[in-house]
């Protein structure tokens, strides 16, 4: 048994499906040429995904779209499956990379605008779209998938931000209940609305400045009720 933990921020045990775990390269080994299909395919079976759906994206589109060959997708990835674990691992890393990058010694009022902007752009990127349509839009049919996306993408995206919030907690910057409650609460503020527009297909083109500005007007709501009162 493990504990996963939910978008409400509530831990609930579980058991751990072995399937679930990331399963996106085959052990084989690439040459650089190699590694550039393997990245081309990932391209086009994010293009087909976002226009098809995932349960109804062919393999022969997504060749025909990459180049190459359907017996080198196999080897690479195994199937459609495989193709999707690796977008969601890209997805992952460079989800986790932004706010790995992020200044922290800046105060939470600068550090967390610099966040919210810089996933903001994040989301703007068909993979994005992908992704939460993979996992909340076709999760129930392809449990797998889902899963890996909380036990991996979410617990890792809270991680860092629990952890965030409690320095800022010790250093008398933010005044919080529970840094871990924060974290799901600031994520699903920014994001919360948009993520499931964007899951069931509702809306498609996002405005970039729009999207900036809503995300810069929720940093100021959480903030109001995080900073220290004089």
């Amino acid at each position: 048994m493990s504990n996963s933990t939910d978008f409400r921020g509530t831990a609930s045990p579980r058991t751990v499906n072995s399937s679930a775990f990331l399963r996106t390269r085959r052990n084989v080994e690439l040459c650089k040429r190699g590694e550039m299909r393997a990245e081309r395919f990932l391209d086009a079976a994010t293009e087909v995904f976002a226009e098809k759906g995932y349960q109804h994206a062919k393999l022969s589109e997504i060749v025909a779209r990459a180049g190459g060959s359907l017996a080198t997708l196999y080897r690479i990835f195994g199937d459609k499956e495989g193709l999707a674990y690796a977008i969601l691992e890209r997805r992952l890393e460079n989800h986790v990379g932004i706010l790995n990058d992020m200044n922290f010694s800046d105060l939470p009022e600068q550090a967390l605008r610099e966040v919210a902007i810089r996933i903001a752009d994040s989301m703007l990127k068909a993979e994005s779209r992908v992704v939460y349509r993979i996992v909340i839009g076709e999760g129930e049919s392809f449990p797998a998938l889902r899963d890996w996306f909380f036990e991996h993408a979410v617990a890792e995206t809270r991680g860092i931000l629990t952890r965030y919030f409690q320095q800022e907690m010790d250093n008398g910057h933010l005044r919080l209940n529970s840094a871990e409650a924060a974290a799901t609460q600031f994520y699903m503020m920014m994001f919360g609305n948009l993520i499931i527009r964007v899951a069931s297909g509702y809306l498609d083109k996002l405005d970039p400045v729009a999207l900036r500005e809503q995300a810069l007007a929720n940093v100021e709501l959480f903030l109001q009720g995080a900073l220290p009162r004089g």
